[in-house]
């Protein structure tokens, strides 16, 4: 199979992540970077190939066949937009967009954009943990109904960002930053699969330990579309493991314990820890009760990196073998999602 051209617009820290997948990948070619900084530069030079200060300029030099949006926020729409207008592949960094309006605005492009080629636009949201084998077999568990009729799910992301982390990015202390916006929308598409869409959020927040502006911790319930309720506990204050990060042993960066699990899974049935997949039912399911012991497995673990497991993705996106599996779609629920919490919030007046 002939190689895939792909560019990376955004030569910041996740960027640079996709390009090492890139080269990584024998099925794809870096074609360019996009991005005005000179540490970018250097970085395209390192990399043998040519940096360019704006998509607009890569586009007009050359035509990929695919672009991964690693920008900031408010540009993903505005790229994403100009990548479909060339009728160029999109893998867009999630958020999809700042605001729900804007994220909307490329849904409707993309349906337009379907239409009109008697096919699906190619744009891919990254919500990259959707490509996870683990996130992969605890759906399977619960489509399978061994947990019966989903009950209610409790998950955390707990977890301790070091006061390096605000002083080299202060705009992390100000509204628009805090765990909310920028660690939460994971944690949303995660619990969407496994429990279906999101109807109705409660939520408080606090800001009480590091005393920013913006929250250092939140408590949220949610109501999905199974019928399921679900509790989560989030906070960037927290000296504790229970987050996907330190769970998943995905990436390898952080800090992981085998004893801990950062999702609760409840049905009628039995219970599912995630990601360490202990399944907890019973042996005769007519004689459920909580005086009765629980057959407990240990479900067998496949660890991938979903970075590259989403490239793999994007290149069959892009060559026409397969539709996104994180459509623009999901990428707005999502938002919407986040910016219901944040209206909950508002109205407790927090």
């Amino acid at each position: 199979m002939t190689p895939v051209n792909i560019a990376v617009a955004g030569a910041g820290v996740i960027g640079r992540a996709h390009a090492a997948v890139i080269q990584q990948n024998p099925h794809c070619r870096l074609s360019a970077l996009a991005d005005p900084s000179p540490a970018a530069q250097d970085f395209a030079k390192s990399l043998g190939v040519p940096c360019f200060d704006t998509l607009q300029a890569l586009l007009d030099n050359q035509t990929p066949d695919g672009v991964i949006l690693a920008t900031p926020n408010a540009l993903h729409v505005p790229q994403a937009l100009a990548c479909l207008a060339r009728g160029v592949a999109v893998l867009v960094e999630k958020p999809i967009a700042t605001t729900v309006q804007e994220a909307e605005q490329l849904v409707q492009a993309v349906q337009s954009t379907a239409a009109s080629t008697a096919g699906a636009a190619r744009v891919l949201i990254g919500h990259h943990r959707a490509h996870s084998p683990l996130m992969a077999q605890a759906k399977a568990v619960i489509d399978s109904g061994r947990l019966g009729r989903l009950v209610s799910v409790v998950g955390t992301a707990l977890f301790y960002k070091p006061d390096s982390y605000f002083e080299e990015a202060p705009w992390r202390k100000q509204i628009g930053g805090g765990p909310i916006l920028i660690n939460l929308i994971h944690e949303i598409h995660n619990l969407r699969m496994l429990c279906g869409d999101v109807l109705e959020v409660q939520a408080m927040a606090s800001n009480a330990v590091r005393g920013h502006a913006v929250e250092d911790t939140a408590a949220i319930n949610f109501r999905f579309s199974s019928g399921a309720l679900g509790t989560f506990m989030l906070s960037d204050t927290a000296a504790s493991a229970r987050s996907w990060e330190q769970t998943s042993q995905e990436n390898k960066a952080y800090a992981s314990y085998d004893d801990e699990d950062c999702y609760l899974i409840a049905g009628t049935l039995g219970s599912l820890a995630v990601p360490t997949m202990r399944l907890k039912t019973y042996a005769n399911a007519a004689e459920r009760s909580w005086f009765k012991p629980f057959v407990c497995d240990h479900l067998p673990i496949t660890r991938e990196d979903p970075l590259v497991r989403q490239l793999a993705h994007f290149v069959d996106v892009i060559q026409g073998r397969a539709q996104p599996i994180v459509t623009a779609r999901d990428g707005l629920e999502n938002l919407k999602v986040v910016e219901s919490i944040a209206k909950a919030l508002k109205a407790r007046h927090i």
